[in-house]
């Protein structure tokens, strides 16, 4: 593998690709922020605002300054955001976070978790590392502390369920996991604070979620980590199981890979068991969800190909190579990187479409919607570039 080809490929990739797609035209010079839902060549299709998506956003944007060059629009634009979260997106009545708001800041619709927050708080971190803003620490520190109470204190949370059928979700804590350790890059570890969450976190994926005896990663199971046998707890999904394995695979590099084997064994048993399970052996790709025991899935999009599970597959990939040398990997991370860019990328206007059939033909020309925006492909293309040596380490410029 010519990983310096690679880095510079990928580097490419999102500065001479994806980033003109989405600057300046996603800037909402009016009401501040940034849109985010666009059509294949660029149009805009929805006003609204998806809240996860400001922070998102701002936090890519800034690593971009941190890290490749320190371009006053990007920080511009994050800033826009910043003020948007803080002025717009905030609940009066309890300090919470919206989860989708109109275009001037309007809500629309709030969410019972607390994932808005988290990423506000990413975003406010890494402005505090282009910036030495006390008060961006301070937003930092107080988004995150909302997060960790709101997901870790029992009851704090609104049921989603009637409690009959108890249960404990991956998701939080691989959020958990990658938000810690942002916060700990950019604000310090004096205490071990961020530490100590990282590894419950770790610790609960290593207990709860991964199953030897069947070689697979759960998504939802029983609070002592065993099977329920019911479609949404059946149900896994591979993408979100191999972005969980990079944020190990990160972890047991800053740590240092020689004295931390077991993070690098769990995480590559994750992509591995994920690749496993989730290749589509008939058009290739990452299917969405698959049945733990191979039964049917009740999701009627599960045999799609979305855009985001092909980034964490790429990023996993090209990490696990980079920390252990495995050739499997440079292998799978080929693989990938075909199919993906084959299908998902639209060669006339650049960036990657969001949405694709099990063939691998477009579903629509989705480039940005609620749920996808300067995020996901972006961070895959930053990491890749990063890990394979073209993109330096962030920095903090104050």
């Amino acid at each position: 593998m010519d990983t310096q080809a690679l880095g510079q490929f990928y580097k490419d990739k999102l500065l001479n690709e994806v980033e003109p797609f989405w600057f300046p035209r996603s800037a909402d010079k009016v009401n501040g922020g940034i849109y985010h839902c666009y059509d294949a060549d660029g149009t805009l299709v929805d006003t609204d605002k998806n809240v996860w998506a400001q922070g998102r956003m701002a936090w890519m944007l800034l690593t971009c300054y941190n890290s490749i060059e320190q371009r006053p629009y990007w920080k511009e634009i994050a800033e826009s955001a910043l003020t948007f979260l803080e002025e717009k997106c905030v609940d009066p009545a309890d300090g919470r976070m919206y989860f989708h708001v109109a275009a001037d800041g309007t809500p629309i619709r709030k969410r019972r978790y607390a994932y808005s927050e988290c990423f506000a708080a990413i975003a406010w971190a890494a402005h505090y590392g282009a910036t030495g803003s006390a008060h961006s620490a301070e937003r930092a520190r107080h988004w995150f502390d909302i997060f960790a109470d709101i997901f870790f204190t029992p009851g704090k949370m609104a049921p989603k369920t009637t409690g009959k059928r108890p249960g404990e979700n991956l998701g939080c804590r691989m959020i958990m996991l990658v938000t810690a350790q942002e916060m700990r890059k950019y604000l310090g570890d004096a205490d071990g604070f961020y530490t100590a969450w990282i590894d419950r976190c770790i610790k609960d994926l290593q207990t709860l979620f991964l199953h030897e005896d069947i070689k697979a990663v759960l998504e939802n199971v029983a609070p002592d980590g065993s099977i329920i046998d019911h479609f949404d707890e059946r149900t896994q999904n591979p993408g979100h199981a191999i972005e969980g394995a990079w944020f190990i695979l990160e972890e047991a590099r800053y740590r240092g890979a020689e004295t931390h084997k077991d993070l690098i064994d769990t995480a590559c048993k994750m992509i591995d068991w994920s690749l496993e399970r989730g290749w589509d052996p008939k058009f290739g790709g990452l299917l969405y969800y698959t049945d733990v025991f191979g039964g049917p899935v009740q999701e009627y999009w599960h045999n799609m190909k979305f855009w985001w599970p092909h980034d964490e597959a790429l990023i996993g990939t090209c990490l696990a190579y980079v920390m252990t040398g495995d050739e499997k990997y440079a292998e799978w991370h080929e693989r990938i990187r075909e199919w993906s860019f084959s299908h998902l990328q639209d060669p006339e206007h650049g960036e990657w479409f969001g949405y694709c059939e099990r063939d691998g033909s477009p579903a629509n020309g989705l480039k940005g919607s609620m749920w996808k925006s300067f995020f996901h492909h972006p961070r895959a293309l930053w990491n890749c570039a990063h890990y394979f040596g073209a993109i330096p380490e962030p920095t903090t410029h104050h």
